[in-house]
């Protein structure tokens, strides 16, 4: 399915000939500064099989800074991952790893979770 119609406004279907429809404006905010940024790193297992994968939450900005984020963390750890939903997952229990990149980036963190 298209993404237009995936943002249609409460519309099935209109007899009208000149309706028009509207659509939500999915604007992202304007990516902050990373020292005004506030990520959570935390190890995940849920829907895993009991793998582990570091979970990177918080992150206030655009898709695309994300995304590059996500793809620096990954070459320097030197696992996969991915990014959605605002999300970064790295594979793997790299949490130590991640902070200590975050913290190099200028970025301010903190481990949510145990041990």
């Amino acid at each position: 399915m298209s993404k237009k119609k995936k943002e249609r406004i409460d519309v099935v279907y209109s007899t009208n000939p000149d309706f028009e429809f509207s659509y939500t404006s999915a604007d992202d905010a304007d990516t902050l500064p990373p020292q005004q940024q506030d990520l959570r790193v935390q190890l995940d297992r849920k829907q895993r099989n009991g793998k582990e994968a570091t979970l990177i939450t918080g992150f206030i900005g655009k898709t695309e800074d994300l995304e590059a984020l996500g793809k620096t963390l990954k070459q320097k750890c030197g696992v996969g991952g991915s990014v959605k939903d605002g999300e970064i997952l790295i594979q793997g229990n790299q949490v130590q790893k991640i902070i200590n990149l975050l913290v190099d980036l200028k970025y301010k963190v903190k481990k949510i979770g145990g041990s």
